[in-house]
């Protein structure tokens, strides 16, 4: 299976946000930021130029498209990442890279095409909220974990089981390996569309995009009782109200929302 790289070139930061929002909507699984160059990444098979077009009414910037092959990706890859340390909290490296002193919790990841590796601000502030949270004992969803970077960490920080879903065979695989890596064995990796375990959670995670998130809602909402915490991100600060009201709808109360560029990251309970 080959990926698709689109470099958006001469590209403002906010133009970047806005274009990663609409992308990740579309098919797009991964992105890459520079100071003036974003390059999104997407299944060749899932890539049409002319849904690309139209999103680019919006944001009118010069691309080019190049394929890489699978095999391809993990070289390319290990070219470019860097370490990701989230204050003294969190880090998040490669098996490649040398130990990183001084974070109570250190995560080694080998992300193939998978969302997730800490260097998008929802991921950064999905991990800076947790920080938080007591997940001691607590069974925790992690919907659409992507890299499990998440469901790692929750593992690290004491929570008794973590069901990890995500509708890509790669991400799945992807996320064995890092699991695997970080020696965890809390976490069950499961391929799906939907939320359908049959569990209860304590805490659900869900750092998808808006769309994704408000048609999954009541499903989140079934496999809540009282008091379950749900913390969301993919989401710009331009749709913080009408996800406020969505979460209300569905029995959410809101208590926190933090901001990193156009992206927020929310935080809401069960009542």
């Amino acid at each position: 299976m080959n990926y698709l790289q689109i470099e958006f070139k001469a590209i403002s930061k906010a133009e970047s946000e806005i274009l990663v929002a609409l992308l990740s909507e579309s098919g797009f699984e991964s992105f890459e930021e520079t100071e003036k160059t974003l390059f999104a990444y997407i299944k060749e098979e899932g890539f049409t130029e002319s849904n690309l077009q139209t999103m680019l009414q919006v944001v009118p910037v010069k691309y080019t498209i190049s394929v890489i092959p699978q095999q391809n990706w993990n070289a390319r890859w290990e070219e470019s990442f860097e370490p990701v340390i989230i204050y003294d909290f969190a880090a998040i490296r490669a098996v490649f890279h040398k130990a990183i002193k001084d974070v109570q919790h250190e995560i080694i990841i080998t992300p193939k095409m998978s969302f997730g590796t800490g260097h998008h601000a929802t991921t950064f502030m999905m991990i800076e909220q947790m920080k938080d949270l007591d997940l001691t004992g607590k069974r925790v969803l992690d919907f659409g974990t992507g890299t499990a970077v998440l469901a790692i960490l929750a593992e690290k920080m004491g929570a008794s089981t973590i069901d990890a879903i995500d509708h890509d065979e790669w991400s799945i695989e992807n996320s064995l390996e890092n699991a695997a890596a970080n020696h965890c064995k809390k976490i069950n990796l499961v391929k799906a569309e939907t939320i359908a375990t049959g569990q209860l959670y304590d805490v659900i995670l869900a750092n998808i995009n808006l769309n994704v998130i408000l048609h999954n809602l009541q499903a989140c909402k079934a496999v809540s009782k009282k008091g379950t915490i749900l913390l969301l991100s993919g989401i710009m600060e331009a749709d913080q109200t009408s996800m406020k009201d969505a979460l209300a709808a569905f029995g959410w109360k809101h208590h926190k929302t933090i901001q990193k560029g156009e992206w927020i990251c929310m935080l809401a309970q069960m009542n």
